[in-house]
């Protein structure tokens, strides 16, 4: 099964928790703090495996929870950091945030990698809070939790020849003579269900890899018919090649087809249009085809060049492949995001939703609930275990203005407070 695109949660690993300990040795009386701090969780790293060509591994594996760090120790001993938690990608994965719908990563090379979550930090230990005032502290912060997402990972094809056309024009035999891919071929409509690339070689010794797209057809970019899931495998090919059934069996108009297509390619992605573009007129073995060519011609009215072929036969193989083996070695790779380049140096500022401390609001039964990122953060980082935390937490928690949004919002002596799935007493 091809499998091209999919939605996977990941999360990074929670830093490990720092150790309030004091040191204890013979002869060395009031030795101070010694609480070590917690090890980095891992982080989630996506890396390009060669060998790859689908994420079907995904569709039975959606989640990816990174291990956390070791916790601190006694004696100053830091804990250890984890290991980062490798994901295998196939080359042309796009990864992009599920909230968001920012690319945070465009993975093409063998090998490369991209940081998708970060692993938290870890908690300080208790010799890191000792001051003149309190050199003795009983105060010890759990580790920063992970950044965790949902992600889309979606796959286009590296691929630097695209062969698109209307079902049956004879794409799949054409890939299939011309490399050693075997496509399925048969006498009926969408028989190319997924995406097949073959290593097609010259006789000059060139090389490179087409790919044998499904048929489109039209109302394809609005999702008609099966193409419009495979329309993205184009983004990356730097030569088009169409095809196009010269004999009219089907009962088609050659040209009506030519500008369908086009008009798709060009609905879906203006930037498609930017690409070379060679028209292929096969099943030229077939009596009709050279009659419905020079009709052809004469309605095409444009100086393209056209290569009448036929697969079957292998007549005109050899000149196409040349051809499109020139074309490749004077076309550049063309870029999934537009970059303009102005030969000045220009700073991109993204606009991002300025994140609020914390949000107020009141249920039903009366009782207050904060929600927000930063205090849901510091609120897992505290200790509540021990006295000294609990009053660090409650310092913050007035330090960030809490205390009086409250009172403003009415809440009074004895209120309940609810922060995650805790509940407090709001105390005057």
């Amino acid at each position: 099964m091809f499998v091209d695109q999919v939605k996977v949660y990941v999360k990074g690993g929670d830093g490990g928790n720092g150790m309030v300990a004091y040191r204890r040795e013979k002869y060395v009386p009031m030795g101070g703090p010694a609480g070590g701090d917690g090890g980095k969780g891992a982080d989630v790293i996506f890396e390009v495996e060669e060998g790859l060509r689908t994420l079907m591994d995904f569709r039975y594996q959606r989640h990816f929870k990174a291990k956390r760090g070791e916790h601190g120790m006694s004696k100053n001993q830091h804990g250890k950091n984890a290991d980062p938690m490798i994901v295998k990608v196939p080359p042309g994965t796009v990864v992009t945030d599920d909230d968001t719908g920012v690319v945070i990563a465009d993975l093409t090379q063998h090998g490369q990698r991209a940081v998708i979550a970060k692993g938290g930090r870890g908690g300080r230990g208790n010799s890191r809070f000792a001051t003149p005032a309190n050199p003795a502290p009983e105060i010890a912060e759990n580790g920063e939790p992970g950044q965790e997402r949902y992600v889309r990972l979606e796959l286009k094809v590296l691929a630097d020849v695209g062969l698109v056309g209307f079902p049956s024009v004879g794409k799949s035999t054409l890939l299939s003579v011309v490399s050693a891919a075997k496509p399925k071929i048969a006498e009926y409509h969408f028989t190319t269900i997924v995406p097949n690339l073959g290593v097609v070689e010259t006789e000059d010794g060139r090389s490179f890899v087409m790919a044998d797209l499904p048929g489109l057809i039209e109302g394809a970019h609005q999702g008609v018919g099966l193409g419009h899931q495979f329309l993205r495998h184009i983004e990356r090919t730097r030569v088009i090649v169409h095809v196009i059934d010269m004999s009219a069996m089907k009962g088609r108009d050659p040209y009506d087809d030519y500008c369908t297509i086009n008009q798709e390619l060009k609905e879906y992605n203006l930037r498609l249009t930017e690409r070379p573009q060679i028209i292929v007129a096969n099943k030229m073995d077939i009596p009709e085809a050279e009659e419905n060519l020079k009709v052809f011609k004469e309605k095409l009215q444009e100086d393209v060049k056209i290569f009448p072929i036929s697969a079957v036969t292998r007549q005109g193989l050899r000149d196409l492949l040349f051809t499109i083996a020139d074309l490749l070695e004077n076309t550049p790779e063309f870029p999934l995001e537009v970059e303009e380049d102005t030969g000045t140096h220009r700073v991109m500022y993204r606009h991002e939703k300025e994140e609020v401390d914390f949000v107020i609001s009141r249920e039903s039964d009366g009782s207050f609930v904060i929600t927000g990122e930063r205090i849901e953060k510091l609120f897992k980082m505290t200790d509540f275990t021990r006295d000294e935390s609990v009053k660090r937490f409650a310092r913050q928690l007035r330090g960030m203005g809490i205390d009086d949004a409250l009172r403003e919002k009415g809440a009074k002596h004895g209120d309940i407070v609810k922060l995650l799935e805790y509940e407090f007493e709001f105390i005057e």
